[in-house]
Formats: C-alpha cells, structure tokens, sequence
C-alpha cells in the first residue's frame, strides 16, 4: 500500500510523510510490548519473581526496539531527512521526557492521593518502588480519573508535534512542549491533592506536611 493510498484510506494519520510513517510504525510495535507485559509477564505471574534486574530488563526490552527500529530501517519518507527532523526522534524525545516527570515525580500522588502501597523492587530514583493498591475498587472508580488527568492534557500537546504543514518543530521546541505538558499536569496533580484530597483515607503519617508540591521535605529551607 503507497503512501498517497494510505492518506486517502486512513485520514486519521497525518499528511505529514515523515509523521505518517511514525505513526504507522508505533501502531505496528505497539502489540509488541502489550503483549509481552499484559499476553505473557502478568497473565503468567512472572513478576511474582522479578527483582530489580528483571522490573528494568523488561522496560529496556520493550522501550529500546522503539529507537533501534526505526534507526535501522529507515523509512523512505526520512530517507532524505537529517535524523533530528524524522518524526520519530521527535517523538521519542518528548515521551522520553514527559514519561521521566511523570515517573519521577507524579508517583508521589499515587501515594498521597491514590493511598498506593509501595512493594515492589525497584533501583528507586525518587524514594518510591512500585506499588500495589490498598482500596483498588477506589481506584478503579476514582483513581483512573485521576491517572486520565496525564492523557486529557498529553495527548492534544503531544499531537501538535509536526501536525501543521510548513510549521516543523527542532527538538528544543519538542522538548520545551514536553517540559510544558508535564508542569501542567503537575499543577493538576496538586490542585487535585490540595483541594479534593486523597481517595481513600491516608494515615497522619503518610500525609504530606507541605501544603505545596509532596516531593518537598517538611524541613525544607530556602537559601
């Protein structure tokens, strides 16, 4: 199937040729890693033994085909552009960057709002392994509201990324964007932690002290 047919037949992929065969390509390696996660680690219980090694192998596996791929087989649509200005290298840039605050530091909310219990084994960056819900029916019903907070405001931003004809973005400007969408779910987060509280009740504890942002310690200065 040519380009031109798969524009005509599939108008929700971009008209940009570069854009249009990323898009193509991570809809075809997304069954990949969905399967590997949710066909065969979970159904099988297999993280029931992973230790850190095997949480972190996983997500190489499954992330690391997502830029060796399309730098390997190059597609003839960023045949003749430089690598910075393939769609892809966009792409992967602003997930890479957004994916890294949301991991860093929206996991605090899954604690203090979400009433997560933290279990698993993990090499920790933020003070966080993952985590097991203490009332999944609570999250199930309100806490997935919460978590669709990442998608309502990522998905239209991430959407922009070379979408207007004549208008390409350099990275700086992708990862600008991304740094953008990732302060305005942060603000979100914590306007939903500060005024509506957690889902569930969280013991004195566990609260947060701070009536601002949950990563800053109680006994935090300014110099």
């Amino acid at each position: 199937m040519t380009a031109t047919r798969i524009s005509s037949s599939a108008p929700w992929f971009s008209t940009n040729p570069s854009k249009r065969w990323g898009e193509l390509f991570f809809l075809c390696y997304t069954p990949f890693w969905l399967t590997l996660s949710l066909g065969i680690v979970v159904p099988f219980r297999l993280y029931e033994s992973f230790t850190e090694l095997e949480y972190l192998l996983l997500g190489l596996v499954s992330a690391v085909p997502s830029f060796l791929i399309p730098l390997l087989v190059v597609g003839k649509a960023d045949s003749g552009l430089c690598w910075k200005d393939r769609y892809w290298v966009k792409a992967n840039l602003w997930i890479i960057i957004f994916s890294y605050v949301g991991n860093y530091f929206w996991t605090h909310y899954f604690f203090t709002v979400l009433g997560a219990s933290y279990t698993f084994p993990s090499w920790k960056m933020n003070d966080f392994p993952y985590y097991e819900f203490v009332d999944r029916a609570s999250m199930y019903k309100v806490g997935s509201l919460f978590y669709a907070i990442y998608f309502i405001v990522s998905f239209p931003m991430f959407l922009r990324i070379d979408e207007k004809p004549g208008d390409p973005w350099d990275l700086p400007r992708v990862a600008i964007d991304a740094l953008g969408a990732a302060m305005l779910v942060t603000i979100i987060l914590d306007l939903w932690r500060i005024f509506l509280g957690p889902i569930i009740p969280v013991s004195d504890e566990k609260q947060c002290f701070q009536p601002g942002l949950p990563w800053f310690s109680r006994n935090s200065s300014v110099a």
